[in-house]
């Protein structure tokens, strides 16, 4: 029997070595495949939130955009509403400096007519004179039949019920033709029947007559409604009584649609006393009057304040140099 050949210690270091050499390499696989996800998974996160962000940048911009685009539409429509008045203020001015140019144009030719118009009336006035005598009065103070040579003038308006609710348009369109009537006097003054004033702060003062006022007075008439007892008595009274000058020549204008006092006579024969003749025959103011026939669009045994009203100023009027005016519709 042949005896075992010894076992070589250099061969077995050399594969031990190469054993450690491979393990070590499998291991180090080991270890980059398990740190690599977790570094990919935080870049992931990172980049998510980084895309967030500029997404909801994104959306702020485009709420931006929207806002700024409505406000350039409606400066768009503003510039557009401007540009139109601009093209209708040019049109006006330029009918405007057409009919300038147009006035200048007959400037000469109207002021050949007015001079051949005032000889023209100097003629005429000349041969009246002849025809008439000098000593005739030329001047004529009536309009429609209602003495209008007076300076200052007193509205006495009856505020009742009847009058505002059923009249009142009419009283309105009576009392601006009035006024007309006078295009400037001196002192205007405005009451009901019951003698209280349109203007506290003019309570026994003239308010003065100029354009602006009048308005003034128009646009309080339109709503003034006060109380009244549908009888224009006080209100006359107390006119004469406060306002009466021998130096002024005053008419009160009295608006109203029934009388509902005691007796006729007594009422004409108050007002007589207060409102006397002077040496020539002429009472201290004049009294005219407006009657709205509102009753009568009521039946026949319920016209009788309105009757008694229409009696009452015919008289009234009568007596005091003044006229009165029946309407035939108060609408």
């Amino acid at each position: 029997m042949k005896p075992r050949r010894g076992i070589e210690e250099f061969s077995i270091s050399f594969l031990d070595v190469i054993c450690c050499g491979f393990g070590a390499i499998v291991l180090l696989l080991m270890i980059t495949k398990t740190v690599e996800p977790q570094i990919i998974e935080a870049s992931t996160i990172e980049l998510e939130g980084r895309l967030a962000a500029l997404q909801e940048q994104i959306f702020e911009i485009r709420g931006e955009t929207r806002i700024l685009n409505r406000d350039l539409n409606a400066k768009h429509e503003q510039l557009s509403r401007f540009q139109e008045r601009i093209a209708i203020l040019r049109g006006l001015a330029d009918a405007a400096r057409a009919s300038y140019q147009s006035l200048n144009t007959t400037t000469a030719a109207n002021s050949e007519v007015t001079r051949e118009l005032a000889i023209a009336r100097q003629s005429l006035t000349i041969e009246q004179e002849r025809l008439l005598g000098r000593q005739n009065n030329r001047v004529n103070d009536l309009i429609g039949g209602i003495p209008v040579d007076s300076e200052y003038i007193i509205f006495v308006i009856d505020t009742s019920g009847s009058m505002f609710g059923y009249a009142w348009e009419r009283v309105l369109q009576e009392f601006q033709a009035t006024l007309e009537i006078y295009p400037k006097v001196k002192g205007i003054q405005v009451m009901n029947d019951m003698g209280n004033y349109m203007f506290s702060r003019y309570v026994g003062e003239w308010i003065p007559d100029t354009p602006g006022r009048r308005k003034v007075i128009m646009d309080r008439m339109r709503t003034w409604n006060v109380f009244s007892n549908s009888s224009p008595v006080e209100g006359i009274n107390r006119a004469i009584r406060t306002f009466y000058d021998k130096d002024k020549k005053i008419s009160i204008y009295v608006f109203g649609d029934e009388f509902t006092g005691d007796s006729i006579e007594q009422v004409v024969d108050t007002v007589d006393k207060i409102n006397r003749e002077t040496n020539t025959g002429e009472r201290l103011v004049r009294i005219h009057a407006v009657g709205f026939p509102v009753q009568f669009s009521r039946p026949r045994h319920l016209q009788v304040t309105g009757i008694r009203f229409a009696t009452l100023m015919r008289e009234l009027t009568h007596r005091n140099g003044g006229t009165f005016v029946g309407l035939d519709d108060f609408r």
